[in-house]
């Protein structure tokens, strides 16, 4: 993507990113997930979603399934979204862990996904059923890394569950030179069922503490509080108030916690953690000075009780990311040369910056306004083969429209650069 000029004004941007955790309990998704995703908030306007969720059905004949389809809840989400101009960035699964991040397409061309990984820690590190799943990425030049993570159960295996935290982060690394160690991103975003437990304090006081809507008397007790207090690398992660009743463990279909013979205390397991990359003149003692012009505003954390069809309530956490962009304009600028006719291939003009490194695998799409993934392409071309003129810095190539009935869709076109493994591009609508 094309530097900033040091003589240009830079304009600070306001980004609104809301982040899911839910662990679904094998469950499929329920018929409205307006709420979670704050889709009737009239006075929100989001621009990405990061969704994480835990325990999604792994059995052997929905694994098959997920492998040659999309998940249900991968389709879900991009069944609602889509509509709202929503486009599926990138997305990572380990067993029962998903990771899923969603964007509005005007974005497109200044996200670039560096890499995905996912790191099991469960039975020694051999099995994916707890762990962590990562995605990499550079939004407007800035360093971005995403954990979803499930951690070990119980209230006994806290030192397990800090044990699975550091692993988590100890692999969150690259040999690649051009990707920094993850404590160097300007931003981590980290959360999940981390199944962080209240010490010491007996089932009728908890219960009857969040009956009376009490929840500081248990902040004292809560196992990554008291942790945050003693280890000075996870101090560094912040975390809102904690304003909401404990996530777990309710009855199945209802508000009720859990009524079997266990009768687990109830704890918030379910955790949105951020740190901002601390720069050197910061003493230890004030973690939140993030890298210039890069700042995060917390504006909700909140638990979702309408939603029953597991035995964890979803959590969701509202960010202001506020931002000077380091990159001041798309790799490639896209011209369609006229509107989708059945008649003829359509013509497309694009030019390059002078950094941008092309590829023979490279493509152009042409999508529908409401696509829902990169792959929801109409037709596409490949660049270096379909070539037919360059001159004054302006490429041509022809796509195949024959497919194409005659609409009143609006169109959009996406350049997708394999070196970069991202879209590159995008045209206005037409």
């Amino acid at each position: 993507m094309a530097a900033m000029n040091p003589q240009t004004e830079l304009r600070v941007r306001t980004l609104s990113i809301h982040v899911v955790t839910w662990n679904v309990a094998s469950a499929a998704p329920p018929p409205d997930l307006s709420d979670l995703l704050q889709l009737n908030n009239l006075n929100l306007n989001l621009d990405v979603y990061v969704i994480g969720l835990q325990e999604m059905n792994c059995g052997i004949m929905s694994l098959l399934s997920d492998t040659a389809f999309e998940d249900p809840w991968s389709s879900f989400f991009m069944d609602v979204l889509s509509p709202l101009s929503f486009v599926k960035v990138s997305s990572v699964r380990m067993q029962g862990l998903l990771l899923l991040i969603f964007a509005k397409y005007q974005h497109l061309p200044f996200i670039q996904i560096l890499s995905t990984k996912s790191t099991p820690t469960g039975l020694f590190g051999y099995w994916g059923n707890k762990g962590g799943v990562n995605i990499f990425l550079k939004f407007y030049g800035y360093y971005v890394s995403i954990v979803n993570c499930h951690l070990p159960p119980h209230v006994a295996n806290n030192d397990q569950r800090l044990e699975h935290f550091d692993r988590i982060l100890e692999m969150q690394n690259f040999e690649a030179q051009d990707i920094p160690n993850i404590l160097d991103h300007d931003l981590i975003l980290w959360f999940g069922d981390m199944n962080f437990r209240i010490e010491d304090f007996g089932l009728h006081f908890v219960r009857e503490s969040i009956k009376n809507q009490c929840y500081s008397d248990l902040w004292e007790k809560d196992q990554l509080s008291i942790a945050k207090r003693h280890d000075p690398l996870l101090r560094e992660f912040q975390e809102g108030p904690l304003l909401f009743p404990p996530t777990y463990k309710f009855d199945k279909n209802s508000n009720n916690y859990d009524t079997s013979e266990k009768k687990r205390k109830p704890a918030w397991t379910d955790r949105i953690l951020w740190r901002l990359k601390r720069q050197p003149q910061a003493a230890i003692h004030t973690p939140t000075l993030s890298a210039p012009h890069f700042t995060l505003f917390l504006r909700s954390y909140v638990s979702h009780m309408l939603y029953s069809v597991s035995d964890h309530k979803p959590v969701t956490s509202t960010f202001d990311l506020e931002l000077k962009p380091l990159v001041s304009a798309p790799l490639i600028t896209l011209l369609p040369e006229s509107r989708c006719t059945t008649e003829c291939d359509m013509l497309i003009s694009y030019s390059l910056t002078a950094d941008f490194l092309s590829s023979p695998w490279d493509w152009i799409g042409l999508y529908k306004v409401g696509l829902r993934h990169i792959n929801d392409y109409v037709s596409y071309v490949w660049v270096r083969d379909n070539q037919v003129s360059f001159s004054d810095g302006l490429n041509q190539v022809y796509i195949d429209i024959s497919d194409i009935r005659e609409t009143e869709d609006q169109f959009l076109l996406f350049y997708y650069s394999n070196n970069l493994h991202s879209v590159v591009g995008i045209s206005t609508p037409f």
